[in-house]
């Protein structure tokens, strides 16, 4: 019986010893790795390998983090890609996020951690939901194969995150979802993910989703408790 291709992960990095570290437990735990550590070198491998997920260190001696990620983004919407760095602040956060980056680890990290999301996130690329291909919310049709919310003409692509939290939502529609179900549900992890991480998405679902991000009708705050899709 033939053994099943290994999965693929892209580690784009110039941290010599970090690379390695990394390397050596990805290929134990049954990973194919990858590396690059440049940025640009990184996004052509992106392109050649397809890998299953990224590992994208912010600061590049070429291009940084941001602009690989979204170079990237400009061509493969789907695959997962975190991004690793030494800052911390809540603004580099969102600019990462903004540049289509599905999760953020700041540096140190635990690498059993990291591989447990990495885990997490190959195992959901890999489970087809039995969810309707397409949806509508609102003013919105949500393509969920393609990752994408199309509004007045207007074609936004979703991140792997927040398909999967709103496959939950629709799945739940009128139903009071609550954080700690989210988190566990979409990234399948204790003490990793956070609240603050499930409001983020939400933030950026309803820019794209709703008429007026400030003052949804569809993707709503149950407040003290989670969301729900009305």
């Amino acid at each position: 019986m033939q053994n099943a291709p290994k999965r693929t992960i892209l580690i784009i990095d110039d941290e010599v010893q970090i690379v390695l570290g990394l390397r050596d437990a990805l290929e134990f735990e049954g990973f194919r790795v990858v590396t690059a550590e440049l940025g640009l070198v990184g996004v052509e491998l992106a392109k050649k390998e397809r890998p299953e997920a990224i590992l994208l260190d912010l600061m590049l001696p070429d291009a940084n983090g941001y602009q690989a990620c979204a170079l990237i983004r400009a061509f493969d919407r789907r695959v997962p890609i975190l991004m690793l760095t030494a800052r911390s602040q809540e603004g580099d956060k969102l600019r990462g996020f903004e540049a289509g980056a599905d999760d953020y680890v700041t540096k140190p990290f635990s690498v059993n951690e990291l591989i447990a999301r990495l885990r997490a996130i190959v195992r959901r690329t890999e489970w087809q939901p039995q969810s309707p291909e397409t949806t509508v919310i609102g003013e919105a049709t949500i393509n969920f194969g393609a990752q994408t919310s199309r509004r007045g003409g207007l074609e936004e692509p979703l991140s792997f995150y927040e398909v999967e939290v709103l496959r939950l939502l629709v799945e739940k529609q009128g139903q009071a979802v609550a954080r700690d179900h989210i988190l566990e549900r979409v990234w399948g992890l204790q003490n990793v993910a956070t609240n603050r991480t499930v409001d983020n998405v939400i933030v950026k679902l309803r820019k794209k989703i709703e008429s007026s991000a400030e003052k949804p009708l569809h993707i709503l705050t149950v407040y003290g408790f989670g969301y729900k899709l009305a």
